[in-house]
């Protein structure tokens, strides 16, 4: 007896029906959508970025390119982890397209240089922010890894993948990071007396 396999299309799960609803131009849908998923978009950014007002500039891009993209979206893993694939892709081209700025900054005029202090502003993440002050300690390749790995819970190939480097480099970011943080850890630890 011949068995037929269904083929990849078939194996996929159907996708939200708002899903195809805001793709082909529901607004109320899109909006439902973006409100879901706003505060999940918003706190990969902010752990993914060292200013804090850098933070609803990029939530407001990741937020335009997933109405842009809400037509592409096959339903293959969940709308979550599709979701932080594009925060992380637009949010780390904003910080690299920074870098590059501040680089030619710097080249162009080195006396120019900024030293910027941290304005504390109240927003709806001040329970994360000892561990984002933990992060921006860090340097922005080693913060990337950790945010990657233990924030959005991609595997150290994955990394490597979504990074564009080596697998052995995205391990050494990470596990750099991390003696980072527990070296910060350390410090905070109250000492014990012999």
């Amino acid at each position: 007896m011949l068995m037929l396999l269904p083929t990849d299309r078939e194996k996929l799960a159907p996708p939200d029906p708002r899903i195809a609803r805001a793709a082909a131009g529901d607004r109320a849908a899109a909006q439902a959508l973006l409100t879901e998923l706003l505060p999940r978009v918003r706190n990969l950014v902010r752990y993914l970025t060292r200013f804090d007002n850098d933070v609803d500039d990029i939530t407001q891009l990741v937020l335009v390119q997933l109405v842009r993209s809400f037509g592409s979206y096959r339903g293959e893993g969940t709308l979550e982890a599709w979701t932080d694939r594009i925060t992380v892709r637009v949010a780390l081209g904003h910080v690299r397209k920074r870098r590059s700025r501040e680089q030619q900054t710097r080249d162009a005029a080195p006396e120019l240089r900024a030293i910027s202090g941290s304005s504390e502003q109240p927003d709806d993440y001040s329970q994360r922010r000892e561990a984002v002050r933990w992060l921006d300690q860090l340097p922005a390749e080693q913060r990337e890894a950790v945010v990657l790995h233990h924030v959005v819970g991609l595997s150290a190939p994955e990394l490597a993948e979504t990074l564009g480097i080596a697998f052995e480099t995205a391990r050494s970011r990470l596990r750099l990071g991390m003696g980072k943080l527990r070296e910060q850890l350390e410090h905070l630890a109250p000492k014990e007396k012999p």
